[in-house]
């Protein structure tokens, strides 16, 4: 099968440019000028209409509840809000019950993405067992299921727990996300385990300037650390909205910002953490993100003069790169994960909109501009704003 997309503006991290995209087979076939002519036979043909074709974003960091949370979310329904917020890969956390921590459960999620045919999944593995904080789980066993490992939702307290998932993570080359809270303090503690033993450091959601600056000094040291931010630490400041971490002061949100430009913040994630309204009541952290984080990062960069390929940048190629895959540009024989976005729509956040399963997020009213239009996974639409096929 052969589709070209034709009438679109190309936007990835290495520029702009407008043209066509063929594709073959899952894969990019050939990325054409403007005026260049196709020689190659196709089977269809999708009309952009002059919008901006971007690739797929990558989501290093979500929650999916499934198994064992599926009344806040399930599998099906989290990809199905994802490919609607123009996601294609997902890094989902091992918070679950049972707690993803063997290759059993694990193996068990992948064939269950596989089965759905949605979005690319990427399992998370705990890093201990059931999230305690003395037995590793089985390295060795899991490795060859995924190479991200978190305890995310618990933050790693015993050090020497770190130090040998650090250690690990340099044997088996693999990458360690953390969850920090107290988060300048762990951070701290965490970068000083990192320089002393080695190892692949991702840190999760910050959301201070004073976490920012270590990081910063840590680069300059060369350690093997990266950092993403959410949509919303970057979009309000001083929310009475529970999540974790808190919404931060507006000089920290600034300095978020600040990061983003800079370079220091490698990543943009969303920390997608559906509730059911009644955990959500009893003050369950977490905010419903996949439907909304391109508007909510978009407007704000956009509010600050920071590029669309920065954002490109921070949603697809950091990533992909960060997680060892061959995708996040819009490249010949790579990936045919695409998403088209109209980015001056302007609309309102209706969380009785969302099509996930929750619909748990303070943001109902606000103006956001930019939305997605189409997301194609392996050269097939699997969301398309206006029905079936563009």
């Amino acid at each position: 099968m052969r589709t070209l997309i034709r009438n679109v503006e190309i936007v990835d991290a290495t520029g702009s440019r407008f043209g066509k995209v063929l594709i073959e087979n899952g894969k990019i076939k050939k990325v054409y000028k403007e005026k260049g002519n196709v020689k190659s036979a196709y089977d269809q043909e999708i009309d952009g209409q002059g919008f901006v074709l971007m690739p797929g974003f990558i989501d290093m960091h979500c929650h999916l509840r499934d198994p064992g949370y599926e009344y806040k979310e399930t599998m099906e329904t989290g990809m199905a809000a994802a490919l609607k917020g123009g996601y294609t890969t997902l890094v989902a956390m091992a918070n679950t019950n049972p707690v993803i921590d063997n290759a059993v459960v694990l193996k068990a999620n992948l064939d269950k993405a596989e089965a759905l045919d949605q979005c690319t999944l990427i399992q998370v593995s705990a890093v201990t067992k059931d999230f305690g904080d003395s037995e590793l789980v089985e390295f060795e066993t899991v490795r060859p299921l995924t190479r991200v490992f978190s305890n995310d939702g618990v933050s790693i307290l015993n050090p020497e727990i770190m130090i040998q998932g650090l250690k690990a993570s340099t044997k088996l080359d693999f990458l360690l996300l953390t969850h920090c809270q107290p988060e300048t303090a762990l951070v701290q503690r965490d970068i000083a385990l990192l320089e002393e033993n080695g190892g692949h450091l991702h840190v999760c959601h910050i959301s201070k300037k004073d976490t920012l600056d270590l990081i910063r000094e840590a680069k300059k040291k060369d350690l093997d650390i990266s950092c993403e931010v959410t949509p919303h630490h970057i979009f309000a400041s001083a929310m009475d909205y529970k999540v974790n971490p808190p919404f931060r002061t507006y000089p920290d949100r600034r300095a978020l910002i600040d990061g983003i430009k800079d370079g220091v913040i490698d990543i943009c994630g969303t920390d997608h953490a559906p509730h059911s309204e009644e955990d959500k009541l009893k003050g369950a952290p977490g905010i419903n993100n996949f439907e909304m984080a391109f508007a909510m990062y978009h407007t704000v960069f956009e509010q600050n003069g920071i590029e669309l390929e920065k954002l490109s940048e921070m949603m697809s190629d950091a990533p992909a790169k960060r997680l060892g895959l061959k995708a996040g540009l819009i490249k010949e024989r790579y990936p045919a994960d695409l998403v088209l976005v109209d980015l001056k729509w302007e609309g309102k956040i209706n969380p009785k909109d969302f099509i996930s399963k929750s619909k748990n997020n303070p943001f109902g009213g606000e103006t956001l501009k930019g939305k997605v239009l189409m997301t194609m996974v392996k050269g097939e639409v699997k969301y398309d704003v206006n029905g079936p096929a563009l």
